[in-house]
């Protein structure tokens, strides 16, 4: 199981493991001297890594270069937080070049496994890119950026109800664009019944 740093919190991780499961967490800032501890010591250039991978992507106008990097040396790091099933940390740095410039993003990571480095590499670029997908959907056909709904349950609500009408869309086997499948079930009561008929 993959997972942002929203979702980076010992009780998750507990449970993940309990059921028998593995995970690769993003470990940020809301884990304050866990986060110092395991970038320092990923940082340090005397680290030595278990494993490493690289992996050059070009598309779009843009070079990618992304280095994953893990370690299981964590006995250190469990004394002192003693963190539910960790086995292995973790960085990836992503190295975005375009004509005009260069950008640089670090993300750390808690391994509840130890991967290869092309594993955790690969695992960390499926987990955004399905972050990614599901962003652009409801950002562009949704339109969930322009709603400006802010107070009491309301944002919360209008989420759910977008992600249940996305994945009812998905659903139906009629070909077409989600888009289109929308504004057929705004101009056409039978079609929309069939959405409904769905739940």
């Amino acid at each position: 199981m993959t997972a942002d740093a929203l979702n980076c919190q010992r009780a998750i991780a507990q449970q993940i493991v309990d059921q028998g499961g593995n995970y690769v967490l993003a470990l940020k800032g809301n884990q304050g001297t866990l986060h110092d501890d395991v970038s320092t010591f990923l940082d340090d250039p005397a680290c030595k890594a278990t494993v490493t991978d690289q992996t050059v992507d070009s598309d779009h106008g843009r070079i990618e270069t992304r280095t994953a990097t893990a370690s299981t040396d964590i006995a250190w790091l469990q004394e002192d937080h003693r963190w539910p099933g960790l086995a292995a940390i973790g960085k990836v740095v992503r190295v975005r070049e375009t004509t005009s410039k260069t950008t640089t993003e670090t993300a750390y990571y808690l391994l509840s496994t130890a991967l290869s480095g092309e594993r955790f590499n690969e695992v960390a670029r499926q987990h955004w890119g399905v972050e990614n997908r599901l962003h652009w959907r409801l950002d562009v056909v949704m339109n969930e950026d322009q709603d400006r709904t802010r107070l009491g349950n309301g944002p919360n609500n209008l989420a759910i109800l977008r992600h249940m009408a996305l994945n009812v869309i998905q659903k139906e086997p009629s070909k077409g664009s989600l888009r289109g499948k929308f504004k057929r079930a705004g101009w056409d009561d039978a079609y929309l019944a069939t959405l409904l008929a769905l739940f």
